[in-house]
């Protein structure tokens, strides 16, 4: 399969209603084939998943969310941004579509989100992908968690300060975004460079361009689900679970580290050599042969 923005047919464009939140989801039709999800990571759009939707769309009837704050669903006012609240917005919009049992497929936070609400929601998931969902490594983590309360909320109050003075950059042309898009990923090919720079993108009023994500998405909150009981949770997961990781990535080994020993369901785990954390881009055809795999057992 060669990714190419030419050879996909656009999916159609669709609003929800969580929090008091206006937030979008595009829907790749076939409504009578079971149900997938497709959940994206920080700082990303639903429109990344275009290409895996494209291999999947004549078996299932898939949805692919823009989390808060991102693409073209609404910013917060007045809060922040945390896992939770994502993971809410999955099972609202889950729920008033009807589109359970589901099979989840996640990348990075979405990966995140996706083991947090199946771990809560098993009964809704028939089977889940996670592509580094897993979140830091235990020992970036225990770095962090080793500073005090204090100091942690002190810090998060800082970001947010300077966020709120950061001023959203602007791309002279499309095609300079376009460049930082390549920059920011060497294995993509050109054609995935430009659809995700088209459709992560706005034109601003003056012509220029910036990207469409809410800048305090970068603020991660001091307090919320501590880890290990986050970690625990997923003995709850019944679902058979792939999770999978790009060898180039900064993403540990979840054998290696211990965490696979959280679950209990039927879980597999794959690495991708010449990957790195978008796995579903750089190795776009091993990927869905792979889920092709998981899904058909």
């Amino acid at each position: 399969m060669t990714p190419s923005t030419r050879s996909i047919p656009g999916p159609t464009s669709h609003t929800y209603f969580s929090q008091r939140l206006r937030l979008h989801y595009v829907d790749w039709g076939n409504p009578d084939a079971p149900p997938m999800i497709l959940i994206h990571g920080g700082r990303d759009h639903c429109r990344n998943w275009d290409w895996v939707a494209e291999h999947f769309r004549r078996d299932y009837h898939i949805i692919a969310p823009d989390l808060r704050g991102h693409g073209d669903s609404q910013w917060m006012v007045g809060g922040g941004y945390n896992q939770l609240d994502y993971v809410y917005d999955i099972a609202q919009l889950l729920h008033q579509k009807d589109m359970t049992p589901v099979t989840v497929i996640g990348h990075s936070l979405g990966g995140s989100i996706s083991l947090m609400y199946t771990a809560l929601f098993p009964e809704n998931v028939k089977k889940l992908v996670s592509i580094e969902g897993m979140g830091p490594p235990p020992s970036m983590l225990e770095e962090r968690l080793n500073q005090p309360l204090d100091k942690r909320i002190h810090d998060w109050m800082g970001d947010l300060r300077k966020l709120s003075g950061r001023q959203v950059r602007r791309y002279p042309t499309l095609e300079d975004a376009f460049h930082r898009m390549q920059t920011e990923n060497p294995h993509l090919s050109e054609d995935q460079a430009r659809h995700l720079t088209i459709h992560g993108s706005n034109q601003n009023e003056d012509g220029t361009y910036s990207w469409k994500f809410d800048n305090y998405v970068r603020a991660f909150p001091p307090m919320g689900v501590p880890y290990d009981e986050t970690w625990a949770m997923f003995k709850n997961i019944t679902c058979p679970t792939l999770l999978v990781r790009g060898l180039e990535s900064w993403a540990s080994d979840p054998i290696k580290d211990g965490r696979v020993k959280n679950f209990d369901c039927p879980l597999e785990v794959e690495a991708f050599a010449d990957a790195g954390h978008w796995v579903h881009h750089d190795q776009l055809q091993p990927f869905v042969d792979r889920v092709d795999k998981f899904l058909a057992d």
